[in-house]
């Protein structure tokens, strides 16, 4: 199957993708969905039988993160696998890797190895806590870089101990850090002609992510703590119950908070000794906030979304997923779309949240079959039927 470009941005871009587990494949799926030519190195079925620290092809995550690719497999610890990868890299733009960092100098496949082949080469990396420095031989993993990035200690309801985000917020960050910086330097190589290497970590996305959060001790010294479902500084913000379920809010700056007013039939609150100031409600948030609850328990949460909607007051449903896919603007914003997969038959997978107008990002092909493209890629390197039946022979294909 030759090379079927998701968009036309970066349909001139070619990509050889050594990633595994999650952040890496975040990264590349990136690229891969907005044109570029994405070769999937595995490691052949005898040396790995159950693919990538076990990964199952079959399951939904597996598809949702390694479509619009080809796959190429090739044992890259083999003289003759390397010497394939080296031919490669002469015509490849990127290289995306999140091995350890020792593990691509022992295999031979560092920056400065593959820049000497291609000095146009933008090589990109991404580790749990960055490429040297007292932890960088660690394993890194999403829940570890949460809890040391700062982010569960902040996250859940006070005194209830630490706790980790629904999703793995470390790894998907690092990887769309990754790819702004392939991006970046692309956009630099074509002043400069150069390639470069670039490197983030779980660790340092997290800490990036704290933002507001992070910023209020390194120039405050306040150690912020966990609030719930409580905004730490815009009040009266959170989750309020209805007579049929539960709804956000979120008022901030005194004009919201006079249009929130008016829409609750509450108006005495403007000049309330305990709420008439945000510092007046910060430090009386829970008897404003037990207030508020007496009033919009006494309607639906429809009721609710329609009135605030309607004084300009930011509020919303707090949907289950199923709920979240059912809404109609989800459904108008198309955040998801369907390709056919060859083993599988129709999924639905998750859309690229940026629209382009002139040149849209699209899901081409479902994920590739393990090596699915080899034989097309060698032959493509000048390989022929025999050799390429004599690598597979010796397991280096």
């Amino acid at each position: 199957m030759p090379h079927k470009p998701a968009s036309s941005v970066l349909q001139d871009v070619r990509v050889l993708d050594l990633t595994r587990v999650r952040s890496g494949p975040t990264a590349v799926r990136q690229l891969a969905d907005w044109g570029a030519d994405v070769i999937r190195i595995e490691q052949p079925v005898a040396l790995e039988a159950d693919g990538a620290l076990g990964a199952a092809r079959d399951t939904s995550d597996f598809q949702n993160l390694q479509r619009n690719k080809r796959s190429l497999t090739l044992n890259l610890k083999s003289p003759e696998g390397l010497e394939v990868f080296r031919k490669l890299v002469k015509d490849t733009d990127v290289i995306v890797e999140n091995f350890r960092p020792d593990v691509k100098q022992r295999l031979g496949i560092g920056y400065e190895s593959m820049q000497s082949i291609n000095p146009r080469l933008i090589y990109a990396s991404i580790s749990g806590f960055g490429q040297d420095g007292p932890y960088a031989k660690r394993p890194g993993f999403d829940q570890i870089a949460q809890g040391m990035g700062g982010l569960m200690s902040i996250t859940g309801a006070p005194d209830e101990g630490p706790m980790r985000v629904g999703i793995p917020i470390a790894d998907l960050c690092a990887g769309h850090f990754c790819a702004q910086g392939v991006l970046l330097a692309l956009y630099e190589r074509e002043r400069s002609g150069k390639g470069q290497w670039l490197h983030t970590s779980l660790l340092q996305a997290m800490i990036a992510m704290l933002d507001f959060q992070a910023a209020r001790w390194t120039n405050d010294k306040n150690v912020p703590k966990q609030a719930g479902n409580n905004h730490p500084t815009s009040i009266p913000t959170g989750v309020f119950t209805t007579s049929n379920g539960h709804i956000n809010i979120a008022v901030a700056g005194e004009a919201t908070w006079e249009r929130f007013c008016k829409a609750m039939d509450k108006t005495v609150w403007f000049a309330h000794d305990d709420y008439c100031s945000s510092t007046l409600r910060s430090k009386n948030r829970h008897a404003l906030n037990a207030a508020i609850n007496k009033i919009t328990e006494k309607h639906s949460s429809e009721h609710w979304i329609d009135a605030l909607s309607s004084a300009g007051v930011p509020c919303g449903s707090i949907n289950s997923i199923d709920q979240t896919f059912a809404d109609p603007q989800v459904e108008h914003l198309k955040m998801s779309q369907s390709v056919m997969s060859d083993s599988l038959g129709e999924l639905n997978l998750i859309s690229q949240p940026v629209v382009l107008d002139r040149t849209p990002s699209s899901i081409q092909v479902a994920s590739p079959e393990r090596g699915q493209q080899t034989e097309e890629l060698l032959s493509e390197l000048g390989y022929n039927r025999d050799e390429i039946g004599d690598l597979r022979s010796r397991n280096i294909i």
